[in-house]
């Protein structure tokens, strides 16, 4: 079922009002202007390494993984980075949610667009392959101003956060769609709708395929992407949004349709693996290296965390 955007006076329950006063100071927190936002959120983010010191140790195996010829220096350097996007993508969030769209469009530009207009114009829909940058969320409402389209999500615990984001979230696109939705995933596709689709973290063994991913042999990489292709017919397409380093906002990045995309799960999964790594290479220091990517081996095969 597509994800319903309905307030219920159960929310005003005390059992919600910690979340509703989080909600409230985010808020307010973003009505600063964009320049105080970008230094706020990273210093937030640099404070918050202070106490996350496990997902720090996360990030830092990752990138030894990943990246094994990069010196000792330069993985710190990206950490420390890391963990100042992290910080903005709070911020981020609070500026997909609650930002008018006119403030929005103040901020960002689009390289691309034409991509995915070329292939809706026969009548198609279209897979929209999204990679886990930290400015996802609003990465999101970015491409929702540009054309409107459905997403893949999971749904949140708390009920009031689930109404809150799906609300946020549908302030400029269609709707909702559990990931576990195969279903209403395909039947998107086939209406000629644009669904954008996460296939960059490890969902566990059962439905996922072992291929390479940087420098990591036999990565968990889920075949959703293959079933849902196979099913559909759709074509594909990358959708990455990044900080820009000079502070003056986003870039929206929208590939040409991929060409070549193979028949077999395994050799599926390997290509769209390497595909994931060209968009992270945009900009490696804003992607969610504090995800335990790697958690899923094969039987047999010891952990790659401590």
């Amino acid at each position: 079922m597509l994800s319903q955007c309905k307030f219920q006076r159960a929310f005003l329950h005390p059992r919600y009002w910690l979340t509703w006063f989080g909600l409230g100071l985010l808020w307010l927190l973003v009505q600063l202007p964009y320049p105080a936002i970008r230094v706020l959120g990273s210093r937030l983010g640099s404070a918050s390494r202070h106490f996350l010191k496990r997902r720090e140790s996360i990030a830092r195996r990752n990138l030894e993984l990943c990246f094994p010829n990069d010196t000792p220096a330069q993985r710190e350097r990206l950490i420390k980075e890391n963990f100042k996007a992290i910080g903005m993508a709070l911020l981020e969030t609070g500026i997909a949610w609650f930002w008018p769209d006119e403030r929005v469009r103040k901020w960002f530009d689009v390289e691309g667009l034409d991509n995915l207009k070329e292939v809706q114009a026969q009548n198609r829909g279209v897979m929209v392959i999204g990679v886990h940058f930290m400015s996802l969320e609003l990465g999101g409402r970015v491409m929702g101003l540009c054309q409107p389209m459905m997403a893949t999500y999971r749904p949140h615990n708390n009920l009031l956060m689930e109404w809150v984001q799906t609300r946020g979230r549908l302030r400029s696109n269609k709707a909702m769609i559990s990931r576990n939705n195969l279903r209403g995933l395909v039947s998107a596709l086939k209406k000629g709708e644009a669904v954008w689709f996460a296939p960059d973290q490890d969902y566990g063994r059962k439905g996922s395929s072992f291929a390479p991913f940087f420098a990591v042999e036999n990565v968990a990489t889920t075949n959703g992407t293959f079933v849902i292709s196979r099913l559909s017919g759709a074509p594909m397409l990358t959708v990455t949004m990044i900080r820009k380093a000079d502070n003056s906002g986003y870039r929206l990045f929208i590939s040409p349709e991929l060409k070549n995309y193979p028949q077999d799960e395994t050799e599926a999964a390997a290509y769209i693996n390497k595909v994931i790594e060209k968009e992270i290479m945009r900009a490696p220091e804003q992607y969610l290296w504090v995800h335990r990517r790697f958690k899923t081996r094969p039987v047999g095969v010891s952990s790659l965390y401590k």
